[in-house]
């Protein structure tokens, strides 16, 4: 202001930072802006991987999938969202999971591979299956499937047998009264099989696993018996 010159001590009092090469020099500023930097690059790095990942497990292990329709009651509802298990692409592999009968199992429909189902499998390949007033039989024998709604499956309607070819599925509806299933537009390839139900994550109030139903044959119940009103030599044994 007065035309004096202030001179600026040395930053360490009266040592200067040149006449020591030995002195480290902290600048908070610059260490601080490089530090973001750093963690930025870090951040953005994991993000990627993560994204990377994200995107391999949807093409090859899970699928999110949207429940449509009522076909499925009572297990599945009309709007919800599950995940769906893609490794039974892989099912030649020993460590990739098998259709089985119980899976529910999603699928393009035959007749317009534009479209989705989802449906239970009931018939595997070379099985044969008959719907007797309503009950289900796989070679001869009936379904016990305690997991069906009485209400939703009042309909005693008959079906004739059907043997499942090889690398084809006999599906169905648990809503049977108001299914469209292999009893009217016949069997499934397994090629158009692309997801085994997993898990249901939405609404997340019914977040929970799907089960797989154990379904085996067992012997004919008495209701399905044949009435004999002189015994035979056969009921003696």
């Amino acid at each position: 202001m007065l035309g004096f010159r202030t001179r600026r001590p040395p930053p360490f009092g009266g040592v200067h930072e040149s006449d020591d090469k030995d002195i480290q020099v902290h600048r908070p500023d610059e260490d601080s802006r490089g530090n973001l930097w750093a963690e930025g690059r870090l951040l953005l790095r994991d993000l990627i991987f993560a994204l990377m990942v994200a995107a391999l497990v949807i093409v090859f292990i899970v699928q999110p999938v949207k429940v449509e329709g009522t076909s499925m009651l009572p297990r599945l509802h009309d709007g919800e969202r599950i995940f769906v298990n893609k490794l039974i692409y892989y099912d030649e592999y020993r460590w990739a999971p098998k259709i089985e009968r119980g899976d529910i199992v999603v699928f393009w429909y035959p007749e317009d591979p534009s479209k989705s189902y989802i449906k239970r499998v009931i018939g595997l390949p070379g099985e044969t299956v008959e719907v007797r007033e309503g009950v289900v039989f796989i070679n001869g024998l009936p379904l016990e499937e305690n997991y069906l709604d009485p209400k939703e499956n009042l309909s005693t309607r008959s079906a004739p047998p059907v043997v499942v070819k090889l690398n084809y599925y006999f599906v169905m509806g648990d809503n049977r009264d108001n299914s469209s299933d292999s009893r009217i537009w016949g069997l499934v390839p397994k090629k158009y099989i692309y997801g085994k139900a997993l898990f249901r994550y939405w609404p997340p109030s019914a977040a929970s696993v799907i089960h797989h139903e154990d379904l085996s044959p067992g012997p004919p119940a008495k209701s399905h018996l044949p009435i004999k009103t002189t015994p035979t030599p056969e009921f003696l044994e």
